[in-house]
């Protein structure tokens, strides 16, 4: 009877041990938060939304793994380990893509408020060869206005470069593209209704 009690004895001093042992892996899930901070930083949340998201869910899944070990009395945060691990790593590799995103966006930022430019300049040199007659003189002025409102939108294109909005820059240059070219349209049917 006596081996029988410390046996058991021995045997919770065991397991108190292996339990107290598992700890919280404190270190994994700090560093799997700051390299998605670190994706945040860089302009994630524009350039990566998707990826930002999928990495906010995998943290959640981790953590909630943690949390769920942290309940047991056997705690096995080996899983919960490597999901950190994979978040963690997955956080970089989507940091690593950020820059390629940025300069591509920018890229098409560039393309488009230069479409948009060139097209602003025809329309101002269009609107110079209107036919001027009794019935288009308020037309012409209103066009007229229309591109010098136009002309000043560029500015606000030029800002959004500057600021590095490269979505928004594109977005204000591809409407500007659409009205000048709208006044291109009427200043060219103009034109063809007086050669008629």
């Amino acid at each position: 009877m006596k081996n029988i009690v410390k046996g058991l004895a021995l045997a919770l001093v065991v397991v108190f041990a292996f339990t107290s042992c598992a700890k919280q892996p404190t270190q994994l899930m700090d560093q799997a938060k700051a390299a998605i901070q670190a994706v945040v930083d860089a302009k994630g949340g524009i350039y990566a939304k998707d990826e930002l998201g999928k990495l906010d869910r995998d943290l959640q899944a981790a953590l909630d793994a943690v949390n769920a070990q942290s309940k047991k009395f056997f705690k096995k945060y080996g899983p919960a380990k490597e999901m950190l691990t994979k978040v963690a790593a997955d956080a970089d590799s989507v940091k690593a893509l950020i820059p390629g995103r940025i300069a591509e966006a920018k890229a098409a930022a560039e393309t488009a408020v230069g479409g948009a430019k060139a097209t602003l300049e025809e329309a101002k040199a269009l609107l110079e060869k209107a036919p001027k007659g009794k019935g288009t003189k308020a037309d012409i002025e209103a066009m007229k206005a229309d591109l010098a409102g136009l002309e000043a939108a560029t500015a606000d294109i030029d800002a959004a470069l500057a600021a590095e909005d490269y979505f928004g820059a594109k977005d204000k240059a591809a409407a500007l593209k659409d009205k000048a070219a709208a006044i291109v349209e009427q200043v060219n049917a103009a034109i063809a209704k007086v050669k008629r």
